[in-house]
């Protein structure tokens, strides 16, 4: 039987999203919105998926946007089957996989052209999900020589002017340019509307030896957090499998749940594409933990 500690002390600077989760339910009658903004295909199943799970379950708005195609160097095949992977997750968490499973056009999927780039655009029950499939740029930022090592890391540190996406279907003009078409794809937070961000925890400090993507994912949303008044969350990374078990039994078999259907998806693609088999024994702590810090809008 497995026995999961569910640590409830607040230990700065970060803090255990578990045992704030009740807390963090909205009370008011004010419409929200909840964002994620992640690198790759399978992040928030891994690092929040039990926190996601109540979101989209609880019928509001949750809007996805997937800033890399997660290819890792490799051809569309591969990363289109992630696509695929992702999506089957976010049936799994709108409770909608029976209904979905058979006849995948319940996704509604279609191309969109947001500030003059076309993104790929799915909706499943309360859910949007925004593909915008630019090269990952590899653990350490460097990118890969399939797409002219073009990443994340360097577009925003200007060591790059443009970056395009792996099927050629968008060009984004300067870090400026890709942050103002994902604030486009999220919106602002207003006194009617209360908009509250999901992404990888972008300081070295708080979450050591992440992907660069993940943590490029983080610093685009924290340079857009202040001027589009969101509230945002940040979360731990690759550093979970540090961190002391803190999940309940409940919420290890969502989380296993989401990232099972994403790695059933690429396992029957490829039995090579399974993540978990790869180093089951990270995915594994994975399940068992979730550890975020939040900022209010200013």
């Amino acid at each position: 039987m497995l026995v999961v500690a569910v640590m409830v002390a607040s230990v700065p600077p970060w803090s255990n999203i578990g045992a704030q989760t009740d807390q963090l339910r909205y009370v008011s009658n004010t419409p929200r919105v909840d964002a994620v903004v992640v690198a790759h295909q399978d992040d928030w199943q891994l690092f929040m998926g039990d926190v996601m799970a109540q979101r989209v379950q609880s019928d509001a708005p949750v809007i996805f946007v997937y800033l890399t195609a997660g290819d890792d160097g490799r051809d569309s095949t591969y990363w289109a089957t992630r696509e695929k992977g992702v999506l089957q997750s976010t049936r799994i968490a709108a409770g909608a996989a029976a209904a979905a499973a058979a006849d995948h056009s319940a996704d509604h999927c279609s191309i969109v052209n947001v500030l003059e780039h076309a993104i790929r655009k799915c909706t499943i029950a309360n859910t949007e999900s925004y593909f915008l499939r630019l090269p990952d740029g590899h653990r350490n930022g460097i990118g890969f020589a399939r797409h002219s090592f073009q990443s994340l890391r360097k577009l925003r540190q200007q060591r790059i002017t443009a970056m395009s996406a792996v099927d050629g279907s968008a060009t984004y003009n300067g870090w400026s340019d890709l942050k103002s078409t994902v604030d486009s794809l999220i919106g602002v937070s207003s006194s009617t509307r209360i908009v509250t961000v999901h992404t990888s925890d972008p300081s070295v400090a708080v979450n050591p030896h992440d992907h660069f993507d993940h943590r490029m994912a983080g610093l685009l949303v924290y340079d857009s957090r202040r001027k589009a008044r969101w509230n945002v969350v940040y979360y731990t990374g690759y550093a979970l499998a540090t961190r002391a078990a803190n999940r309940t039994g409940e919420q290890v078999r969502q989380k296993t749940a989401l990232f099972r259907a994403y790695d059933n998806v690429m396992t029957q693609a490829n039995p090579n594409w399974s993540a978990y088999r790869e180093r089951p024994a990270f995915y594994s702590q994975c399940m068992m933990r979730t550890y975020a810090r939040r900022i209010t809008r200013p």
